[in-house]
C-alpha cells in the first residue's frame, strides 16, 4: 500500500544514516523534523486593484467637458471604492493572519510527538481479516481509530504511528495477526520526551493451527529485523513499591466474622468492639421459651460498655417470654422502634449502638406467613475503626420453606485502603494491581482492582476485592518483609488473543487453558528499539523463541554496538503470560528497569546462552514464576518426566537433578549487573547463577569456551528474594552443552552439577581472585533456602535473612583435590529464625504447626519436623563475622539451631571454618546443633556428618576463646579438657587442627577406619565420597602431633596418596596404614600442581627399621614397615608456608605416594595387633582456656535493621507493657526504648517519650502518675512540638482515661477510642500535618498486658516537613550510573 500526500513527501523522522543503513549512532528517538509555516497566498484584492490601475494608466484618448465631468465621478466613485475595497481586503487580511498566528502559536507541534508531523496522512484501513498491509517508502500514517487487518510489514521508511491528543480521550485497538518492522521501517507510539497520553491496544490475533508463520518470526507476533524501529512509549506511572501497613486477610485487622445458623431459637446476639470491628461476644438467648432467658438477655445488655455495636437476629421465634421490661431495655440502651411488636415467628433483624438512641440503629421486620417470611429482614450500619477502617455491621433474620435462619456478618466496607511506600498518584481507578505474598506460598499474592479515592493520599490506594491472605506491611524482626505492589495496567497495551481453552499441540496434558499468546521479538541490527510503560499480557508461547519480550541474537545493544541512545526496556507490565518475561539472547548492554513480571511460564527475566554480559537489570520484580516445558530447567516433576523426546534411549529424567529449576531471574553468565530487583516468588528459585563452560543454544560453538566461572561477578546490590519453593539466591551448578547419547542420556541443557562459581581477574586463573560481593540480599519466607552459595571467593555482608528453612549455606568451590581453597565470607547481617510474620493458611501454604517462639500457630517451611537453620556449614572454609541471631527456639516437633551443618553430608569439612563476633539474641535456645539420629538426619553416619567442626575465633559462640567445637563422637580432635555440650551434640576443644587428604586406588569402594593412638577404641569408620569412582577420597579432621593408624574393611589398596590440607609449615602427624606382612613398597613424595596436574620435587622415601629411626630423620623422607602389626608408618610434615585460604603450600599440594605390592587379598584391618602396642595416654597440647565472663560488646551486626530502601533511615522503637496481675508475678519489666535507650518506668501511671521525627534524638520523657489523666491529655494537645514522634504507654492501674481519646486523634487515630475498662494502652503516633502509616493504638483487653510491641519508624522524611540532610540520589542510582558507564 503506498499513499502521497499531497504536501510533499518529507520525512516524518530524520532517517538514520549509517554505514550499514540499518541503525544510526546519532537516533533520537521521537525527534522530528522542524517545520516551517506554509507562505500565504498574495491578497486576490491586491492584485485585482494593481490590474485595474495598470489598465487605467494605458488610456490616451482626449475626452470631452462632459465625459471629463462623468470620468471625473467615475474616477471619484471608483476610489471610493477602491478605497472601501482596499479598507476591507486589508481588515481581512489583519484577521485571517491573526487567527493564522492564533492557531500557528496554540497548536504549533510539538517536534517530540510523532504524531504532530505535518506530513502524516490519516490512514483509516477499518475491519478486514484478509487486508495484508504493506507500509513502504512514502508512506507516513497516522492511524485514529480502530482497525482490523490481517498483517502489517513496515519497510524503507514507511511509517505508522498512532494517533493522540491532549486530554487522552483517544481510545484506538489495532488488531492483526503480525506486524513486521524492517528496512527503515518504524512504528510509533509516544515518543520518549512525548509520552503517549490516550489508550492504544494492538491485539494479535490467530491460532497455532491456522495462518502462514513467517520465517525466524513465526506466528502472532511484533517482530523488529534489521534496521526496523520500533518506539512504544506510555504514561509514565510508578511500576511497583512496598506496603507500608500490614494488609490483613478481608481487609480489617481483628479480621472478618460470618455466621450463619438454622434454627438457632431465640434472640442471636453479637457485640462487636467499634473501636476495631472484633466481636466480642457471641451470645443465644432463647426468649421464646423461658422467661430467664428474657431477664438474662437484660443483664447482658445492661453490662456492655458505652459505644460497643450490637447486632441482634430473631432465630425461629423469640416473643414468646420476651419480657416488657426486657424489650424497653432494648428501646432504652439501643433505640429499637419495632422491638415492641414482634410477633410469633416474625423475622427481625437488628444494628444499634448502647447509648446510640434511634440514630444509631438500623433494624427491620419480616411477617411470617405460610412457612416464609417473602424475604429477609436485614439491618445493617458502618463504621469505622480507630485506625480508620470502614466496615459494616450486618445481621438476616428469615424463614424459608419451613426453615429459620439468623446471619452476621462484620466486613470491610466501601474498599479497602493500602498505605505505600513509594507516591502512587500516577496510578488510576480501574487500574489492576498485585499484592506479592509474604509468606512461604507465591500463591497467595492478589490481584485487586483499583477505586477512586479522593481521600487517599499520594500514598494510598483504594482496592475494590477484599483480601484472602495476610500480607505484610512492615519490618519484621530487622528485616524487611514488606509485599511488593504492582501496577498492572498500561495506557499502551499488546495483548494475545486467547481462546477459551488449551487446543492442539499445545501441551495441553500440562495446561487446560490457550498459552499461545502473542510475542515480540528484536533481531540484530534494528536500528532503535525502546519500550517503556507497555502492558503486556497473554504473551509467549510454549515455543522455543517465542516470548513476551526477546531480543534474539543482537550482540551489543549499547554504545559498545553503536547505539548513541542505549536500548533499553522500562516500565514494562508483563503479566499472565505463556513463555517468560524477557529473554536476553546472545545481547549485550541491555538496560531493563521498572518491569514487572507476574504469572508466567518458565524463567522470567531469562538470559540464555551463557554470554549474554554487561546487561543491567535495575528494580524490576518478577512474581508468581511458575513451570513451563521449554527446558529441562523450565518443568516441573512431572513435566520432567515426561518429556523425554530429546533424551537418549529409555533413559528417564531425574527432576531434582535434572530439572526443576525454574527461576525468576536466570542469570547464566556473572557478568551482569543486578540492582534493587525483587523475586517475590517462583516455583524453585527467585535469583539463579548458573554457569554454562560454553555457548549454548543458537549461540553454540561461538564461543567455545565461556569462562563464566571465572568471570568476576557484577554489581549485586539491594536485592530481595522471597515465598520461593528451592532458594531465594542460588549461585551454583552448570548446564549440559553436548546432546544426549549413549555415555550421557540426558538432555541437552539440562541441569548439570559440573560448575564452580570461581571468579579470577580477567577470568584468567592464573591471575589473583576477585571476591564475589553480595551486598545488601534480603531473604525471607523461602522454603528451602535463604540462600546457596557455591564457589569462591564471595563475600555476603549487610543482608538480612528470615523465617528460611535454611537461612544461608556455602559451599566450596568442590572436594578437594579440585578445589584449591577459596573463601566464603558473610559478614554485619542478621538471621532470624521465626519473625512475627506468622502468615496465613491457604494458597498452597502446606505446613502449620507450633512455632518455638511464644508457642503461636504459624505457617513452616517444608515440613513441620524440618530442623530450621540459621546459618548452615557444608564444607568449607567459611568466615561468619559480625552477624546477629535472634529467634531460634527448638520445639518437640523439630530441632531449630542458629547455626547447623549439612545433613547426610558425604563431603570433607575443613577445620578452617571460622566464627568470630557473633551475637546470639533473643530467644536463642540452641545455638549450636550437629544433628542426631532420626528424621531428617538418618543415620547421621557419612563422612561429613562425623567429621563436622568450625573454629570459634573469640569465643563469641561458646564462651571458650581460639576452641574448635565438633561432634561429641569425634575423638580424633579430642583431648582430656574438653568440654562436652550434650544439648548441641558437640565438644568444646583446644588444639591445632588440619584434614588429612587420602586417595586411594584399587580395590574400588574401601571403607576405611581411622584410630587415633590416644583414644583407640574410639576409631571413625569413613565411606568415602565416590562409591562408583575408579578411585576413592576420605578427608578425616585430624589434631597435630599426633598419631594415628589407619585400616581397610577389605584388601589393602595398591595405591594411596595422603595430601597435607590446610598443614602450615612444620606441622605434621605420624600415620601407620595397615597392609599384609608381606607387602613391599615404593613410597615417593612431590609436590603436585592443581591448576596443570603436573608434579616436581619427586624425592623417594628410604626405609628405616625402628619406630625411633622414623622419629630421629626428622624432617622425613623414611619410612618404617612393623610387619609384627602390619603397619606402614610415615611422619608427615609440611616443608612449606600456606597462603590464605588454599588447601596446599605456595609451591603446591605436598603429597606421599605409597606403591604397594599386594600379595594377599585378606582383609587389612591392623587395630587387634596395633593396639595395645601403639597406645599412647591422651595428652593436652593446648590447655583449655578460661571461660569468657564479659559478654561481647561488639559482637554482631553494626545495623539493627535491614530494608530495601537503605538510604532511609528507621529508627527501632519498643514498648513492654504489662498490667497489675502480670507484674506481680515479678521478672518483668515495663519500657518504652527508642533506638535501643531504655526509658524504664516502675510506678503505676502514664509514660510519655516524645522523639524528633527529624533528627531521632529524645524530645521528653515524662512520666505522669495515676490519676493525671486530665493532665497528659492537656500536655499532648497542648505542649507537643510539631514534627514529633508520641510513644505513649501505661504500666498497672492506671485509673481513668479522661481526655486522652480525644487528645490522640489529633496524633493519628482516626476516632475518639474507647478507653475505660480495658488492660494496657499503647500508642505510637505524630504530631504535623501528615499522618504516617506507623501510627497505631494498642488496646488490650481488661486483666491483659501488652507484653513487647516493637516498631521501624522512618526519621526524616520530607512528609514529616524534615528538610533533606542526605543527597537527592540514592545508593543504587549512583550504582546505576556506574554500571551504565562500564556497559
Amino acid at each position: 500500500m503506498q499513499a502521497t500526500h499531497p504536501r510533499g513527501s518529507s520525512p516524518l523522522f530524520l532517517q538514520p544514516q549509517t554505514r550499514n543503513n540499518h541503525r544510526s549512532s546519532g537516533y533520537v528517538p521521537g525527534k522530528i523534523v522542524p517545520l516551517r509555516p506554509v507562505p500565504l497566498p498574495k491578497n486576490q484584492a491586491l492584485a485585482k486593484f494593481a490590474s485595474a490601475g495598470q489598465e487605467a494608466h494605458a488610456t490616451s484618448t482626449v475626452p470631452s467637458e462632459e465625459e471629463r465631468q462623468q470620468a471625473e465621478n467615475c474616477r471619484r466613485k471608483r476610489h471610493k471604492n477602491t478605497f472601501i475595497c482596499f479598507a476591507m481586503s486589508s481588515l481581512s487580511f489583519f484577521i485571517v493572519l491573526a487567527i493564522v498566528l492564533g492557531i500557528s502559536s496554540k497548536y504549533a507541534p510539538d517536534e517530540n510527538c510523532p504524531d504532530q508531523n505535518y506530513f502524516l496522512t490519516h490512514w483509516n484501513p477499518g475491519h478486514d481479516t484478509a487486508k495484508r498491509v504493506l507500509i513502504k517508502k512514502g508512506d507516513k500514517f497516522l492511524l485514529k481509530s480502530d482497525a482490523t487487518v490481517h498483517s502489517i510489514i513496515i519497510q524503507d521508511g514507511g511509517q505508522l504511528v498512532f494517533a493522540d491528543d491532549a486530554n487522552g480521550s483517544r481510545n484506538i485497538t489495532l488488531r492483526t495477526r503480525y506486524i513486521l518492522i524492517k528496512d527503515g521501517g518504524a512504528l510509533h507510539i509516544g515518543a520518549e520526551k512525548c509520552r503517549y497520553k490516550s489508550k492504544a491496544t494492538i491485539t494479535l490475533y490467530g491460532r497455532s493451527d491456522n495462518g502462514d508463520s513467517v520465517s525466524k518470526f513465526g506466528k502472532k507476533f511484533i517482530g523488529v529485523a534489521a534496521g526496523g524501529i520500533l518506539e512504544l512509549h506510555g504514561a509514565r506511572k510508578a511500576s511497583w513499591t512496598l506496603l507500608t501497613r500490614t494488609l490483613h486477610s478481608s481487609g480489617l485487622s481483628s479480621g472478618s466474622y460470618s455466621f450463619q445458623k438454622n434454627f438457632s431459637r431465640g434472640l442471636n446476639v453479637r457485640v462487636i468492639d467499634q473501636d476495631c470491628a472484633q466481636v466480642l461476644k457471641v451470645e443465644r438467648f432463647d426468649t421464646h421459651e423461658y422467661q430467664n432467658e428474657s431477664r438474662r438477655l437484660q443483664d447482658f445488655l445492661k453490662a456492655q460498655d458505652p459505644g460497643r455495636i450490637v447486632a441482634i437476629a430473631v432465630g425461629d421465634s423469640a416473643t414468646k417470654n420476651l419480657l416488657d421490661e426486657t424489650k424497653r431495655t432494648i428501646q432504652n440502651l439501643l433505640g429499637s422502634r419495632l422491638v415492641s411488636g414482634l410477633s410469633y415467628r416474625q423475622s427481625w433483624a437488628f444494628v444499634g449502638v448502647i447509648g446510640g438512641g434511634n440514630s444509631s440503629s438500623s433494624e427491620s421486620v419480616r411477617d411470617y406467613e405460610n412457612h416464609s417470611t417473602g424475604g429477609k429482614a436485614i439491618a445493617e450500619r458502618e463504621f469505622s475503626t480507630v485506625d480508620g477502617e470502614k466496615f459494616v455491621v450486618r445481621a438476616y433474620s428469615e424463614w424459608n420453606n419451613g426453615v429459620p435462619r439468623s446471619v452476621f456478618q462484620v466486613e470491610a466496607t466501601d474498599g479497602v485502603v493500602l498505605d505505600v511506600l513509594n507516591d502512587v498518584s500516577s496510578w488510576r481507578p480501574g487500574d489492576q494491581i498485585v499484592v506479592a505474598s509474604t509468606d512461604y506460598s507465591m500463591f497467595q499474592a492478589e490481584e485487586f482492582t483499583l477505586l477512586s479515592c479522593p481521600e487517599c493520599s499520594k500514598y494510598q490506594i483504594k482496592v475494590q476485592e477484599k483480601p484472602q491472605f495476610l500480607h505484610m506491611g512492615e519490618i519484621v524482626d530487622g528485616v524487611d518483609m514488606r509485599a511488593e505492589v504492582a501496577d498492572l495496567t498500561r495506557n499502551i497495551l499488546i495483548q494475545g488473543e486467547m481462546e477459551e481453552s488449551c487446543y492442539g499441540d499445545n501441551m495441553c496434558q500440562f495446561f487446560n487453558y490457550d498459552t499461545f499468546g502473542g510475542h515480540i521479538k528484536i533481531l540484530k541490527n534494528f536500528t532503535s528499539v525502546h519500550l517503556s510503560n507497555v502492558e503486556l499480557k497473554h504473551m509467549g508461547q510454549q515455543l522455543t523463541g517465542r516470548y513476551p519480550v526477546h531480543f534474539h541474537l543482537c550482540g551489543d545493544v549499547d554504545e559498545v554496538g553503536g547505539y548513541s541512545a542505549g536500548t533499553y526496556v522500562e516500565g514494562l507490565a508483563i503479566h499472565h503470560s505463556f513463555s517468560r518475561c524477557v529473554t536476553v539472547h546472545a545481547t549485550n548492554g541491555l538496560l531493563i528497569r521498572d518491569t514487572v513480571g507476574y504469572d508466567t511460564l518458565g524463567h522470567c527475566f531469562f538470559l540464555e546462552d551463557g554470554i549474554e554480559q554487561r546487561n543491567t537489570l535495575f528494580h524490576n520484580l518478577g512474581l508468581v514464576t511458575k513451570p513451563g516445558t521449554l527446558l529441562p530447567t523450565d518443568r516441573n516433576n512431572k513435566m520432567c518426566t515426561t518429556i523425554r523426546d530429546k533424551v537418549h534411549g529409555s533413559y528417564v529424567p531425574v527432576p531434582a537433578t535434572d530439572c526443576m529449576a525454574v527461576s525468576t531471574f536466570w542469570i547464566a553468565n556473572p557478568n551482569n549487573h543486578m540492582i534493587s530487583n525483587a523475586a517475590a516468588g517462583s516455583q524453585d528459585t527467585g535469583i539463579w547463577y548458573v554457569f554454562h563452560k560454553q555457548s549454548t543454544g543458537e549461540s553454540h560453538g561461538l564461543v567455545l569456551e565461556t569462562k563464566a566461572e571465572l568471570t568476576p561477578l557484577g554489581i549485586f546490590y539491594n536485592n530481595r528474594v522471597h515465598s520461593n519453593f528451592k532458594a531465594g539466591l542460588f549461585i551454583d551448578k552448570g548446564i549440559k552443552t553436548s546432546n544426549a547419547s549413549a555415555e550421557d542420556p540426558r538432555e541437552y541443557l539440562c541441569l548439570d552439577n559440573n560448575a564452580r562459581f570461581r571468579p579470577h581477574q580477567d577470568a584468567d586463573p592464573e591471575k589473583p581472585r576477585v571476591a564475589a560481593r553480595i551486598d545488601r540480599l534480603i531473604s525471607f519466607k523461602n522454603n528451602d533456602h535463604g540462600a546457596w552459595v557455591r564457589g569462591g571467593d564471595v563475600a555476603i555482608m549487610n543482608s538480612g535473612f528470615a523465617d528460611n528453612g535454611i537461612g544461608l549455606t556455602f559451599a566450596s568451590d568442590g572436594s578437594f583435590p579440585k578445589d584449591e581453597g577459596s573463601s566464603q565470607e558473610v559478614s554485619e547481617s542478621l538471621f532470624i529464625g521465626e519473625s512475627r510474620n506468622y502468615g496465613s493458611q491457604g494458597g498452597q501454604n502446606k505446613y502449620w504447626g507450633t512455632g518455638g517462639i511464644e508457642n503461636k500457630t504459624r505457617t513452616l517451611p517444608r515440613n513441620r519436623t524440618f530442623p530450621i537453620r540459621g546459618f548452615q556449614i557444608y564444607d568449607g572454609p567459611i568466615r561468619l563475622t559480625k552477624s546477629t541471631f535472634k529467634n531460634y527456639v527448638p520445639t518437640p516437633d523439630r530441632f531449630t539451631s542458629a547455626i547447623g551443618f549439612l545433613m547426610k553430608n558425604p563431603w570433607q569439612i575443613t577445620p578452617k571454618n571460622n566464627l568470630s563476633m557473633v551475637k546470639f539474641g533473643t530467644n536463642i535456645s540452641l545455638k549450636v546443633f550437629f544433628g542426631k539420629p532420626g528424621p531428617w538426619f538418618e543415620e547421621s553416619e557419612l563422612d561429613g556428618d562425623k567429621n563436622s567442626i568450625f573454629h570459634d575465633v573469640d569465643g563469641s559462640v561458646t564462651e571458650y576463646k581460639d576452641t574448635y567445637v565438633a561432634r561429641m563422637d569425634n575423638y580424633l580432635i579430642r583431648h582430656p579438657s574438653c568440654i562436652n555440650v550434650t544439648k548441641w551434640n558437640g565438644v568444646v576443644c583446644s588444639g591445632s587442627y588440619a584434614q588429612l587428604y587420602v586417595q586411594t586406588w584399587n580395590p574400588q569402594n574401601l571403607t576405611m577406619t581411622i584410630a587415633r593412638d590416644e583414644y583407640p577404641a574410639k576409631s571413625m569408620t569413613l565411606r568415602g565420597i565416590n562409591q562408583r569412582a575408579l578411585f576413592q577420597q576420605y578427608q578425616p579432621v585430624v589434631m597435630l602431633q599426633k598419631g594415628y593408624t589407619i585400616h581397610w574393611n577389605g584388601q589393602a589398596p595398591q595405591t594411596t596418596f595422603l595430601y597435607l590440607i590446610n598443614f602450615n609449615k612444620n606441622d605434621w602427624i605420624q600415620v601407620g596404614l595397615c597392609y599384609p606382612p608381606d607387602t613391599t613398597f615404593q613410597v615417593t613424595s612431590d609436590i603436585f600442581q592443581r591448576q596443570t596436574s603436573a608434579f616436581h620435587s619427586v624425592e623417594e622415601y628410604m626405609p628405616v627399621f625402628s619406630m625411633q629411626g622414623l622419629q630421629k630423620t626428622l624432617p622425613g623422607r623414611t619410612y618404617y614397615f612393623d610387619s609384627s602389626t602390619g603397619l606402614l608408618f610415615l611422619l608427615l610434615r609440611a616443608q612449606h608456608s600456606r597462603d590464605g585460604f588454599s588447601y596446599c603450600s605456595s609451591q603446591g599440594c605436598e603429597r606421599v605416594k605409597i606403591q604397594a605390592t599386594v600379595r594377599s587379598k585378606n582383609v587389612s584391618d591392623c587395630m587387634a595387633k596395633a593396639y595395645p602396642k601403639y597406645s599412647q595416654a591422651p595428652t593436652v597440647m593446648n590447655p583449655m582456656p578460661a571461660r569468657t565472663s564479659e559478654p561481647c560488646r561488639n559482637c554482631g551486626a553494626t545495623q539493627t535493621v535491614f530494608t530495601s530502601d537503605p538510604d532511609n533511615t528507621y529508627l527501632i522503637v519498643q514498648l513492654q507493657l504489662f498490667n497489675k496481675t502480670e507484674l506481680q508475678q515479678g521478672g518483668l519489666e515495663t519500657f518504652i526504648s527508642v533506638g535501643g535507650r531504655k526509658f524504664a518506668f516502675k510506678q503505676e501511671g502514664f509514660h510519655l517519650v516524645v522523639v524528633d521525627a527529624c533528627t531521632g534524638l529524645t524530645r521528653e520523657n515524662i512520666f505522669f502518675p495515676q490519676g493525671a489523666a486530665e493532665r497528659l491529655a492537656t500536655h499532648l494537645k497542648t505542649k507537643i512540638l510539631q514534627r514529633s514522634i508520641v510513644l505513649l504507654g501505661t504500666r498497672g492501674n492506671v485509673g481513668s482515661f479522661d481526655g486522652i481519646a480525644e487528645a490522640l486523634v489529633s496524633l493519628g487515630t482516626a476516632k475518639p477510642a474507647y478507653l475505660r475498662n480495658n488492660g494496657s494502652i499503647a500508642f505510637m503516633g505524630f504530631k504535623g500535618n501528615f499522618r504516617p502509616p506507623w501510627t497505631k493504638l494498642f488496646i488490650s483487653p481488661a486483666g491483659q498486658g501488652l507484653g513487647l510491641l516493637e516498631k521501624y519508624i522512618p526519621l526524616q522524611l520530607v512528609e514529616y516537613g524534615c528538610q533533606r540532610t542526605r543527597a537527592l540520589k540514592t545508593q543504587d542510582l549512583e550504582l546505576l550510573k556506574k554500571a551504565l558507564q562500564t556497559r
